[in-house]
């Protein structure tokens, strides 16, 4: 079929895919045993890490939800991207240069990678933003940046740009690189009016919004002039690549540091974002045009790690269990309504969520400009729980000075402290609150207990659907999307049976060793016939295993391609077991002590199924006559037997 993609190029991009390197852009990812990683799954919500990545074989697998693959199912499935675009995408990422069937070098007419193009259609203007910003045009961007204390190498840093006034200068430009107009509309670069199309983007101040990956998604534009009819701020619209309940301006800047320091802050505008980082707050991001929502809270969760249960639990040191995050809004109405958005959201982190306002309201490039960097990583350090805020702010509607107000403000107040996960620090802010408002504690304490016992009166619970996904979900484990892009989901998966059964978990590990280092293997696992496996499952992965030609075959190839060689000989419903088998932990934390601990767990079945075979000879022997032919030679073949297995013992005692 014209335009598929070349086997063996296939088979390069995922050799040269360090699928650590791939997955590290989306979750942050810590060692967990001898040369496997493991963070917080993207494909479903949890508090503790399950998603386990093996860079030798190349895989990963979530022992929560049941997603495995390769990178290229990674990024299929992370981007939803057709089997086709992942491909090129990451062939982009390490230089291979494809070959598509009956196409030689060249790409086939009928585009496949429709996301790689719009990617490189945003990548180009924001070139050519960031060269206009320079010109003659563009004077009135570069005093928008100068009073707000930004120069030209601060423009660079963010790749800061303007879009000329012109209605076709971007246009002209792109469609010089061989974009098509259809192309330029589903990229958002370009609006469709009456006549023809034309730039979205005119006589604006632009910043290029870029994925956790750093390719470059969409834009966000300002208004500089005031003949310009359009709102202050105008973002590229929704698209296949830009989606703005997803998306964080700076990510692609602050992820480093977020998973290194724990710590998100999350500002209100481009601007900000940049100011922040300047002065050194380099975990800086915002939301584009948009509340920060439950996505959003998805994407920063990733990036802080592991925020497992007793996170959010502030210590006597002032730090926290699980990481921060902190939220700065302006003082006025506006910020008010979003710090209770915010606050919406707090049950979605394992973290400690904080509020940080300056005095009189200044955002923080405001502040960095009155008053330095240092007012700004002030401002962060000054950080108060996000509750302190919004229930401050709550009990300031109420006229405090009479009885009922105060009583309104302790009927307000108390749903929030129900709210409070970490419950030791509830007694703590009931007598806060007592304070602010000027009433007894045990007033609190009991409007607080009847909030407790009354459902109505709780905050909303945590919406974000636990540690697992429903089962409909997990049956579909391992199995990779199809070629086009398409889900397979229609084929059942065996599952893995219990690991508590002393057979089942001997067979488990010797699969693990096989399939992770054939290289330690004993060869004595090849003369292992089919009835090797008691449990039913292991015997399908085993069946496989020898259909790929066996440990032999697999030291000869790297452990990534004896992987995907057991799986091409694998059923579609066993396909997820040879995955979490190819990304499963061994007992054992010592690389040294590895080779021996393969050997081990591999001899012991071997073990086993001699043992089973000289309990069927002599089985044999005592239905057979002593004086026949039959008898001689099942009395040789259990003798044979109870040699080898007398010489693995042996070998085994060495």
């Amino acid at each position: 079929m014209a335009g598929l993609i070349r086997r063996e190029d296939v088979d390069q991009v995922r050799e040269r895919a360090r699928i650590d390197e791939i997955v590290s852009a989306h979750v942050t990812l810590k060692p967990a045993g001898v040369g496997a990683l493991v963070g917080l799954c993207p494909f479903h919500d949890e508090r503790s890490p399950s998603f386990n990545v093996r860079p030798s074989v190349g895989r990963y697998h979530c022992f929560g939800c049941g997603e495995g693959g390769d990178v290229i199912e990674f990024i299929m499935k992370m981007d939803g991207l057709s089997f086709t675009e992942a491909v090129e995408y990451l062939a982009g990422k390490t230089g291979v240069q494809l070959r598509y069937e009956e196409g030689g070098n060249a790409r086939p007419r009928e585009e496949p990678g429709k996301r790689q193009r719009l990617l490189e259609a945003n990548r180009v203007a924001a070139e050519f933003y960031a060269e206009q910003l320079m010109g003659p045009g563009a004077a009135a961007a570069r005093t928008f940046l100068a009073e707000r204390s930004f120069d030209r190498s601060d423009a660079e840093h963010f790749g800061v740009g303007f879009a000329p006034k012109g209605w076709d200068a971007l246009q002209r430009h792109l469609q010089g690189r061989g974009f098509t107009q259809p192309e330029l509309v589903a990229s958002g670069l370009m609006s469709q009016g009456q006549r023809g199309i034309y730039d979205r983007f005119r006589g604006r101040v632009i910043w290029p919004i870029r994925d956790v990956t750093g390719a470059v998604i969409g834009f966000g534009a300002r208004r500089l002039f005031e003949d310009d009819q359009g709102p202050k701020y105008l973002n590229t619209p929704e698209t296949s690549l830009y989606k703005k309940s997803h998306v964080l301006y700076g990510i692609d800047l602050a992820k480093r540091e977020i998973a290194k320091g724990k710590r998100v802050v999350v500002v209100e505008g481009y601007t900000d974002v940049m100011a922040a980082h300047l002065s050194g707050v380099t975990t800086a991001v915002a939301t584009c045009g948009t509340a920060f929502g439950g996505d959003h809270a998805k994407v920063v969760r990733r990036l802080l790690g592991d925020t497992t249960a007793g996170g959010g639990l502030q210590l006597t040191s002032g730090g926290t269990v699980g990481g921060e995050i902190i939220f700065t809004f302006d003082g006025d109405a506006a910020g008010q309504k979003a710090a209770e958005r915010a606050y919406g959201e707090d049950q979605r982190f394992f973290a400690q969520t904080y509020v940080a306002v300056a005095d009189g309201g200044m955002d923080p490039c405001d502040l960095r400009m009155a008053n330095g960097p240092e007012a700004v990583r002030a401002l962060v350090d000054g950080r108060k729980p996000l509750f302190a805020f919004v229930i401050q702010a709550k009990i300031r509607q109420f006229d405090l000075n009479t009885v009922e107000g105060r009583v309104s403000a302790v009927r307000a107040a108390a749903p929030e402290i129900v709210g409070i996960r970490d419950r030791s620090q509830r007694d703590g802010y009931m007598r806060e609150v007592a304070g602010w408002i000027g009433t007894e504690i045990d007033e609190v304490r009991r409007e607080v207990g009847r909030a407790a016992s009354t459902p109505s009166l709780r905050r909303a619970p945590d919406r974000a659907g636990g540690d697992r996904q429903s089962g409909a979900a997990a049956s579909s484990a391992g199995s990779g999307p199809a070629a086009d892009g398409s889900q397979p989901g229609a084929v059942p998966q065996v599952s893995a049976p219990d690991l508590r059964d002393p057979v089942a978990r001997a067979e488990w590990l010797a699969l693990v060793a096989v399939l992770q280092y054939p290289q330690h293997v004993p060869v004595s696992f090849d003369d292992l016939g089919e009835e090797a496996f008691v449990v039913p499952a292991w015997q399908a992965v085993h069946t496989a295993i020898r259909a790929a030609g066996g440990v032999t075959a697999g030291r000869e190839i790297s452990t990534a391609l004896w992987v995907a060689a057991v799986l091409e000989q694998a059923p579609e419903a066993v396909a997820g077991l040879v995955t979490q088998l190819a990304v499963a932990d061994l007992p054992e934390d010592r690389e040294s002590a590895i080779g021996a601990v393969v050997e081990g767990v591999v001899r012991n079945v071997v073990d086993h199924v001699l043992g089973r075979r000289v309990a069927d000879a002599k089985s044999r022997l005592r239905r057979l006559d002593p004086d026949t032919e039959a008898y001689q030679t099942a009395f040789a073949d259990l003798l044979t037997i109870e040699a080898r297995r007398r010489t693995l013992r042996e070998s085994t005692n060495d």
